[in-house]
């Protein structure tokens, strides 16, 4: 191989196999000034970028703490450029870091996907999928179990993390590339992320069977005001949807309680400690067995949407192209 390339004579593809293997020079103009880097530096600085640990970056590649500090320091001595901040064990991505990590996470992922092709697209890799507390207590673990089933049907062991939060701190990890993907119950706008509109849904509200407002017909707004509820955290897309559906009357609704858990919502209204709005997802089966009883409110709006939250600068390999085409296949279940 010559010692430079010519990159304006490379595809990136290209390029990106000849980093697959080694090093490369890239020649960038006619003064001969070139680049030297690698992937594995590059993968070193996004592990560390993510966990702001270089011990933990390490452990997270398989490599000693020697040798990921080694790639690390080399990727910024060739450059003269300092990427973070040092504060005592733990390493910040300064302003440097932070412009170059997107562009560096596409080249990763552009990485990922052609390893794919040279593969033949013939298995699935692992994932890394979020989900808020309803969509990953009541829809993604069957999705799990699929995908990987889709795997050993191709002779591969795929490997699925299910993370479960809320809506703001599912996005937060897609931002910051621990994620591979979202799946939120509530809009979430940044520049840096996209959504796409999944599945549709429809909060309900529930009460203990005895309370006195059940089998009383619909519900007004004075009668939704004289109520005590109990409501998801902010941050969570139930919480957003039931702000968006009583609209108007929030600064004047009594909130008795917020809990973290849905879970933990019905067995406080099980004890008659007031009345929530939760995702039918979450309620039917107790509604069927009769520990809960709906209250209606038609003239309100409790409608809301799920969304598949993506990173703008991830490229969508083969395997979450095959987690997508799983969940619109269920989108109506």
């Amino acid at each position: 191989m010559a010692d430079s390339l010519d990159i304006c004579h490379l595809t990136v593809k290209w390029v990106i196999f000849l980093l697959l293997i080694d090093k490369i020079d890239i020649k960038l103009d006619t003064t001969g000034t070139c680049m030297r880097f690698s992937l594995r530096q590059i993968e070193v600085f996004l592990a560390t970028a993510q966990q702001q640990n270089i011990s933990i970056a390490a452990k997270q590649l398989n490599l000693s703490q020697s040798a990921a500090s080694s790639a690390l320091r080399e990727l910024e001595q060739q450059f003269g450029l300092q990427l973070f901040d040092r504060l005592g064990k733990r390493l910040r991505l300064n302003e440097n870091g932070i412009a170059l990590r997107p562009q560096a996470q596409s080249l990763m992922s552009a990485a990922e996907q052609l390893e794919s092709s040279f593969r033949g697209q013939a298995g699935l890799g692992d994932l890394r999928v979020g989900a808020t507390l309803t969509i990953g207590n009541y829809l993604a673990v069957p999705l799990v179990a699929e995908y990987m089933n889709d795997a050993r049907q191709k002779g591969q062991e795929a490997k699925v993390d299910l993370h479960v939060a809320n809506t703001d701190n599912i996005a937060h990890q897609v931002l910051n590339y621990e994620l591979d993907i979202g799946l939120i119950e509530g809009e979430f706008n940044h520049p840096q992320l996209r959504s796409q509109h999944w599945r549709d849904d429809e909060l309900l509200i529930v009460a203990n069977p005895d309370h006195p407002l059940v089998n009383q017909g619909p519900l007004n707004d004075e009668q939704l005001l004289s109520l005590r509820w109990i409501s998801r955290e902010h941050g969570s897309g139930t919480r957003q949807a039931f702000e968006h559906a009583l609209h108007g009357l929030l600064p004047q609704l009594n909130i008795a309680m917020e809990l973290e858990h849905t879970e933990a919502i019905k067995r406080a209204i099980e004890a008659d400690l007031g009345v929530a709005c939760l995702s039918r997802l979450a309620v039917t089966e107790a509604l069927q067995r009769g520990s809960l009883a709906q209250l209606h409110a038609p003239h309100r709006d409790w409608r809301r949407r799920f969304y598949f939250v993506f990173h703008r600068d991830k490229a969508i390999s083969h395997s979450l192209e095959h987690w997508l085409q799983l969940c619109q296949a269920k989108r109506n279940n």
